[in-house]
């Protein structure tokens, strides 16, 4: 017992020593506030954006194959050649197909000449009518001609002025002349079917003749040419390899979350490894209705224009899809922000005291970052020193940089006195009391 009362004495004794009532040692143990500069929350528009990555395609590529056999004369194009919509990429020989649309063309100008029909070859066929058909005409005269005698001889007949063998050959007379009208009007008829026919030949000849030149079905570039000048090619020999150029479109898969934000029309920048930091443009042009059910994403298609052709298919394509734009969100400036171990916290003022409070962070424009959630609009925020900052710490506002100048000054100060100290040491023994009782007041 007479230890531990021991030790108790002499802990009192300490403390008294150290911390003597109103001595100067009182002041120095409580902390001074912290100068700190302020900031309000404030407001920003925030474009919304979707992350895009993808491959750019041709939207039209195809494998052009001759419609036509025949020896390859001429091959225009070459692997990377810029072709026209109609633009000339082989020419078969001619020669067999020429003579067969020569003689298709004889048999049609005999079917119409046939029929009286007049007029250049490349017109359209008006077929006419069967009363308009010479050889129908004819037979049809001759018809009158019949039937006007045999009433003449039935008149006759009747007053006995005529023989009845004379009576019957004007009704044979007459049932040939029907028959003729009626053939005639059959071969006229027969005539319009051969002119079709004819027709039908005479143009597949002439596509055939105009097949010996294949040519590009649409705007593009040659990405491959297979054939050579001077061997045969068969019908449905592929000749060229031909892809649209501009525009073209990359093809993404969204996040299934975004389904109701990405829509037709909506701004698309990115990048390609090729030209470094260069943004390129487009837009949004086809939103797939469905939902790939592995994978969990939807497939988006975008257009870009690439009339200088400085983008290639198969291109890989890193950017952003620009969404929906939001005003008025809440932001915080980054230096008023502390992020530690993945957390991000904001260190309130109210009544100069500091409550720290966390804080969800969305995107970051600039100097200013979003606030998702842990504000709510009306807060004063500390904007420096934060790493001195903690709940419940008092703070004066200020320039934040006042304690430094004050730390810099007190260090001076003491260096001071502690050369006064050695001084006084160095004199007399009155300096030297004269330093204690100045100690002491």
């Amino acid at each position: 017992m007479s230890g531990l009362a021991a030790i108790a004495a002499l802990t009192a004794a300490c403390g008294q020593s150290s911390t003597p009532a109103g001595g100067p040692g009182g002041g120095r143990g409580q902390r001074e506030a912290v100068a700190i500069k302020v900031t309000k929350v404030r407001r920003m528009a925030v474009q919304r954006q979707v992350e895009l990555s993808g491959t750019l395609l041709a939207i039209d590529q195809a494998k052009v194959s001759a419609e036509a056999a025949g020896v390859v004369r001429q091959v225009p194009v070459q692997i990377g050649s810029l072709v026209p919509a109609g633009g000339p990429l082989a020419i078969l020989d001619r020669r067999e197909y020429q003579l067969a649309l020569d003689r298709a063309e004889s048999a049609l100008r005999q079917t119409r000449a046939q029929l009286g029909m007049t007029g250049p070859l490349g017109d359209a066929d008006t077929l006419p009518a069967d009363e308009d058909i010479a050889s129908v005409r004819n037979a049809y005269a001759t018809l009158l001609d019949a039937r006007a005698s045999a009433d003449r001889a039935k008149v006759l007949a009747g007053r006995g002025l005529l023989a009845p063998s004379e009576l019957q050959t004007t009704d044979t007379r007459l049932k040939v002349a029907e028959a003729a009208f009626q053939s005639a009007a059959d071969t006229a008829r027969g005539q319009k079917a051969l002119l079709q026919d004819r027709r039908a030949s005479y143009t597949l000849a002439l596509k055939k003749l105009n097949d010996t030149v294949v040519r590009a079905p649409f705007a593009g570039a040659v990405s491959d040419r297979p054939i050579q000048v001077g061997e045969f090619i068969a019908e449905r020999t592929v000749v060229a390899t031909i892809v649209r150029v501009s525009p073209l479109k990359i093809r993404t898969g969204a996040q299934e979350k975004h389904a109701g934000r990405i829509k037709a029309g909506q701004e698309v920048q990115f990048r390609v490894e090729s030209y470094g930091d260069t943004l390129f443009t487009g837009k949004v042009a086809w939103v797939s209705p469905s939902v790939d059910q592995v994978m969990r994403t939807f497939v988006v298609e975008a257009l870009v224009e690439n009339k200088d052709q400085r983008l290639k298919p198969g291109f890989f394509a890193k950017g952003v899809i620009f969404t929906e734009k939001s005003e008025g969100v809440l932001a915080v400036p980054d230096t008023a922000i502390s992020t530690l171990a993945g957390v991000s916290s904001v260190y309130a003022v109210r009544n100069n005291k500091i409550t720290q409070q966390t804080v969800t962070l969305g995107v970051r424009q600039g100097t200013l970052w979003e606030i998702v959630d842990g504000l709510k609009g009306d807060e004063t925020l500390a904007d420096n020193r934060l790493n001195e900052l903690a709940t419940g710490m008092t703070i004066r506002i200020g320039t934040g940089e006042e304690g430094g100048r004050r730390g810099g000054q007190g260090g001076g100060q003491g260096g001071g006195r502690q050369g006064g100290g050695r001084r006084g040491g160095q004199g007399g023994g009155g300096r030297s009391r004269g330093g204690a009782q100045g100690g002491q007041s």
